[in-house]
């Protein structure tokens, strides 16, 4: 296979259609279709909008991306898609559009996962990826510290969020504050006017006992919203600015410590930070210090690839293909809940020509005891609850 492999990656994970075009860690082609609108009139993603809104966009935007990279679908090298985790129904959207695809095509189909993808994303703006590298994931969905010795096959969960996400933090505190959905980038902006010492919120599972790896934003989710409240019923002007850059300064501060320690602790001297909350300013420049204090080199993608995307899925295909990594059958499904352990869901039997159902079952269990951060459909439908 081409040691440049031209792969097409299709992302449905949540509530962005995402189609991208890769040759090796070359980037051609990046089309998005959001329905993040869509979702804001209701505070939060809807799943049933977001299969309807994928169902409705997934053709258009392949073909967009085709037409931007300049290449013919027929000369493409393999196709992959997010087969999870993520919103279930969302998921099968995709799942099915690649299948369809690489059938009619008859081209590899490699169903990958989300998480991995985003850790891969970043071979697109950087160049392949040191192996280990050590991956800081935050989400919407997924707070996550990853060990990645093979980014195709072998990815370790060193810990992770043991309730709400960073990314939910952040929305349901620009919820409290009325500044609208998305959150993220929102508090963000204000934060930057703010004064980030003006209050001390805590700062979850810090202690000397607590789990050196994973994280906890429910308590600082709760402070947040009980000094609001305490301050309105007052009488008294909530601080806006000063609200959002200390509950920033709270989240990051957590996040970046620890991924500073467990590269420390693992000995790797490369640290990649990708998700959507990857995009924050702050966490940015906070990681970029901390970093240089410790002799740590910093990868982190610029914020458009950092959200949820096709590239990343594709990123993540081109990598497989040029590993000759097995290709998944034909009955590869969506899976709402797979664990980061599985970079991609190979295939029992690898000849994808014969159009024959290969009986496929990646059974698999939940390694590393951090279920709870890959079930994205939960956390996104408790995020508006």
């Amino acid at each position: 296979m081409a040691d440049e492999p031209l792969v097409l990656g299709i992302e449905t994970s949540c509530d962005e259609t995402g189609v991208g075009v890769v040759r090796g860690t070359t980037l051609l082609a990046d089309a998005i279709a959001s329905s993040v609108d869509e979702h804001a009139r209701f505070g939060g993603v809807v799943p049933e909008v977001a299969s309807r809104a994928h169902l409705e966009a997934m053709v258009p935007t392949i073909e967009r991306a085709l037409k931007e990279a300049g290449v013919s679908a027929r000369d493409l090298d393999g196709i992959a898609v997010t087969a999870g985790p993520g919103l279930a129904g969302a998921l099968l959207v995709g799942v099915s559009a690649a299948k369809a695809y690489a059938y009619a095509l008859g081209k590899p189909l490699y169903g990958v996962n989300h998480l991995a993808s985003h850790i891969c994303v970043d071979q697109l703006e950087h160049g392949p990826l040191p192996e280990p590298t050590m991956a800081l994931l935050v989400s919407g969905g997924h707070s996550s510290l990853l060990l990645a010795p093979d980014i195709t096959s072998d990815v370790r969960p060193l810990g992770a969020t043991i309730d709400d996400a960073a990314g939910e933090a952040f929305d349901k505190i620009a919820r409290v504050l009325q500044l609208g959905f998305p959150g993220g980038p929102v508090i963000d902006r204000l934060a930057r006017e703010g004064d980030p010492k003006a209050i001390n919120f805590p700062r979850g599972l810090t202690g000397p006992r607590d789990a050196a790896y994973d994280f906890s934003f429910s308590g600082l989710k709760t402070a947040v919203a009980r000094w609001i409240e305490a301050k309105r019923k007052a009488g008294e002007e909530v601080p806006v600015r000063d609200v959002a850059a200390s509950f920033q300064e709270a989240v990051v501060d957590v996040l970046t410590r620890k991924a500073i320690r467990a590269c420390k602790d693992e000995g790797v001297d490369h640290l990649m930070i990708g998700g959507g909350v990857a995009a924050n300013s702050r966490l940015r420049s906070l990681a970029q210090e901390r970093c240089d204090d410790a002799g740590i080199i910093l990868r982190v993608p610029r914020p458009g690839l950092c959200t949820d995307n096709g590239a990343m899925v594709a990123a993540l295909g081109a990598e497989m293909v040029k590993r000759n990594r097995a290709p998944s059958d034909w009955d590869l499904s969506a899976d709402s809940s797979l664990p980061v352990t599985d970079p991609h869901v190979p295939g029992t039997g690898h000849d994808h020509g014969d159009g024959h159902d290969h009986g496929h079952d990646h059974g698999h269990g939940h390694a590393g005891g951090h279920g709870h951060d890959h079930v994205h459909e939960l956390s996104k439908d408790n995020l508006y609850s």
